[in-house]
């Protein structure tokens, strides 16, 4: 098969099966500016704009992307090649793939380059909404004490006097300060972060932000800027060189990043939009008054499930979810987890039947083509842990509850935080504090509890014994039993209620 060089003036020449925009992309204009223009976000927010779009719909709805840091020269580069333009290929569990190019980026700028042209875009009335995928940590708020911290490096030379805003912080809050000056509406910060609360959570971290630098300003953000809550669902590994060129091989396109996913995707948000927003509903997106009883099913039973099953997937001798989703006991292991630690802490969900939901995750997980891998799973754990599962454990301390499973995973991070896998063989760690973390793990055999006496992330659990008596026996069990006989007992001795 020939392949063909993806951009704006090839869309016509492209394979049949490879689905594209219907709608003229000359005539789109930016009303979103995104921050971290990822696999994710090209996954979901992208695409759901895209699906109105070939509906006839959102036509001034259209994103311009954004990179604040040096790795995001990568997209910038890979996406103004293309028009914007990029690959969405759908991978279902029997094979099947879908693809589709995907045409609601109509611009990138790296803020590197030029915060001023990013700063003006968002000053500019056109622009309506500032959504952020900037990661769990991109917030800038301390895990135990919920705090903006404002002795961050990059956070002080934003704040120093006359300084070129560098942050997603002091960009955005510089593009407000404008429009407020102009009288222009101010745009609503829609966060699509996997945080509780997200929409709280950026408006705390925005508005300490601008609170240091203009109290004034900081005082009319609270009043007058909104924040949604969101809770965002599609599982989306790592584009690989391999993906690269299966699109070129299999549809005929040669793209510089495509997107790789699952069929499944969700994405819950609160209708809280003064400014305005596109008709998200009619492209499958449900909105609704209250979003946390959904982001708490996700974040509790996808995430926290997701990190019940990496680092004793990997342990155990499994690289990728499917393969470590697929063992029985590691699956028992898992169901055990959401149905007796993770659910009594959810709230009731309208319109989700909560056991197909969970059944449903471990076929999720289990969906060979996906290929997502554990690596990417154990990944900045410091940022994952302290928001998706330690509220689990201190929900279920306070009630009275289990958390043996929980302590289990902790206990799975810590040793996998030693950096080395049962075979001997080195593990990378991925993860912002990683020098911090492997050199309490590597304490922890001569000093058990050294891992969760990290205040920082674990508060004070290392003082309550309803967790440290589970979690030194999970971890005594990992250094000489390993992580299969573990997750076997663990899963074979549940108390199922």
């Amino acid at each position: 098969m020939a392949v063909t060089a993806l951009t704006q003036e090839t869309l016509g020449t492209l394979p049949g099966e490879v689905a594209t925009p219907s709608y003229d992309r000359s005539e789109l204009t930016a009303g979103i500016v995104h921050f971290g223009v990822g696999g994710f976000h090209r996954a979901h927010q992208a695409m759901y704009l895209d699906r109105l779009m070939n509906d006839g719909k959102a036509h001034d709805w259209a994103i311009c992307g954004v990179g604040v840091l040096p790795g995001d020269a990568r997209m910038r580069d890979a996406l103004t090649a293309q028009d914007g333009l990029y690959t969405l290929v759908l991978k279902h569990p029997d094979g099947t793939r879908e693809a589709r190019v995907i045409g609601s980026i109509v611009e990138y700028l790296f803020a590197p380059d030029d915060p001023e042209a990013v700063i003006e875009k968002m000053a500019g009335p056109a622009v309506r909404i500032v959504s952020l995928t900037v990661t769990e940590g991109g917030y800038n708020i301390h895990p135990v004490t919920g705090e903006f911290d404002a002795e961050a490096p990059a956070i002080r030379a934003d704040l120093a006097p006359g300084a070129v805003p560098a942050t997603v912080f002091g960009l955005v809050t510089e593009a407000l300060r404008r429009r407020r000056a102009q009288g222009v509406t101010p745009f609503t910060v829609m966060s699509c972060d996997n945080i509780q609360g997200n929409g709280h959570v950026a408006r705390r971290s925005f508005t300490a932000f601008a609170r240091l630098a203009d109290p004034d300003l900081a005082a009319w953000i609270e009043s007058s800027v909104a924040f949604p809550d969101s809770m965002v669902d599609r599982i989306t590994p790592v584009t690989t060189g391999q993906d690269r060129e299966a699109v070129a091989r299999r549809f005929g396109v040669e793209d510089a990043w495509p997107v790789v996913c699952e069929p499944f995707t969700q994405w819950v948000l609160e209708e809280r939009f003064p400014g305005g927003r596109p008709p998200f509903e009619e492209a499958g997106v449900q909105v609704v008054t209250d979003v946390e009883p959904y982001e708490l099913m996700k974040l509790r039973l996808l995430n926290a499930g997701h990190q019940a099953l990496c680092y004793l997937g990997y342990l155990s001798g499994y690289r990728y979810a499917h393969e470590a989703a697929t063992d029985p006991a590691i699956a028992a292991f898992l169901l055990d987890y959401m149905d007796i630690e993770a659910t009594p802490t959810l709230r009731p969900v309208p319109g989700i039947d909560l056991e197909a939901y969970k059944r449903t995750l471990i076929e999720r997980f289990s969906n060979p083509e996906v290929r997502d891998t554990l690596a990417r799973l154990c990944a900045e754990s410091s940022d994952r842990i302290p928001k998706w599962l330690l509220p689990v454990v201190r929900e279920q301390l306070a009630r009275g509850g289990e958390v043996t499973r929980a302590a289990a995973v902790v206990a799975g991070w810590a040793r996998y935080a030693e950096g080395i896998d049962e075979s001997g063989e080195p593990i990378e760690i991925v993860d912002p504090l990683r020098d911090r973390l492997t050199a309490a793990a590597r304490r922890q055999r001569e000093h058990p509890t050294a891992f969760i006496e990290d205040r920082d992330l674990f508060g004070d659990l290392a003082d309550d014994r309803r967790f440290v008596e589970p979690y030194l026996r999970a971890l005594e069990s990992l250094h000489t039993q390993g992580a299969r006989a573990t997750v076997r007992e663990l899963a074979g001795h549940g108390t199922r209620t």
